[in-house]
């Protein structure tokens, strides 16, 4: 195995800003019914992916989209 050397210094002058920041995923806390996690994770299970990545597609699919909820009580 081959020993790392740092170097004194770095030349960052011709480094390029990351061009998927943007996309980088911030983890939070939500809350969510055992129903609506249950209909997520049989839909992933059909697609193949994981269940956390289809609600991300689905909540940008909505932004992206700017759908309004329609909400209509009693």
């Amino acid at each position: 195995m081959r020993a790392v050397v740092m170097r004194e210094s770095y030349d960052f002058s011709k480094s390029v800003k990351n061009p998927y920041a943007k996309r980088l995923k911030k983890q939070i806390t939500i809350r969510i019914d055992e129903e609506t996690i249950s209909y997520f994770k049989n839909m992933a299970d059909s697609k193949g992916i994981p269940y956390q990545s289809l609600i991300n597609l689905y909540l940008r699919d909505c932004a992206s989209e700017h759908r309004q909820l329609e909400t209509k009580w009693g």
